[in-house]
């Protein structure tokens, strides 16, 4: 099995500001609160979650080839 990589960087869709976040192994992160501009980020529909949709990383599960 490949190593699954826990750090991704999100990428806010409103003001484009970009952090390093660890991703949770045991769940999926639906909302994210941008640090810069404190707008509430949600997944865009058909992804599980935030980092699927504006991550550099897919989420653990995603990346196990699992269903979140």
């Amino acid at each position: 099995m490949d190593k699954i990589n826990l750090e991704s960087v999100l990428t806010c869709p409103h003001c484009g500001f970009a952090k390093t976040e660890i991703m949770p192994t045991d769940t999926c992160l639906y909302f994210y609160e941008c640090s810069r501009c404190k707008t509430l980020i949600r997944p865009k529909p058909g992804d599980c979650c935030v980092f699927c949709s504006y991550g550099t990383v897919k989420c653990p599960p995603i990346q196990m080839h699992e269903c979140c």
